[in-house]
């Protein structure tokens, strides 16, 4: 998957997520996901983070490089997994674990996930 790619599909899974969010949260989550996006592939690019099976990023090996990053994108993820929870009545886990297959199915080659079974691979 080329960058401009992955570029295209980060925008479509946040336009996804971020059409549930009320509209003043939803403004301010989108510009930080947004420009977060150029630092999230570079980390995914150099290998530092993964998307694990809970629909989160996650740190891989000892490395801390891109920790507030990842923080900071996770509270992000887990705000709008939270709305769309209330709004379907799943649970966070079972939300989390839908955008996690998504996620997965969206990787670029060569990027991290860790797939329902807890295997890390590169795809």
């Amino acid at each position: 998957m080329t960058a401009r790619c992955m570029v295209t599909t980060v925008w479509l899974v946040l336009a996804a997520l971020l059409a549930v969010i009320p509209a003043a949260a939803a403004d301010n989550a989108q510009e930080r996901m947004t420009a977060r996006v150029p630092a999230i592939l570079k980390l995914k690019t150099a290998g530092v983070v993964g998307e694990n099976n809970l629909g989160f990023l996650e740190l891989r090996g000892s490395s801390r490089e891109g920790a507030d990053v990842v923080a900071a994108e996770n509270q992000d993820r887990k705000a709008a997994y939270e709305v769309i929870a209330r709004k379907t009545g799943a649970s966070l886990e079972q939300v989390g674990k839908r955008m996690a297959l998504k996620r997965v199915e969206r990787a670029a080659a060569g990027e991290w996930v860790q797939m329902p079974d807890g295997r890390w691979t590169q795809k």
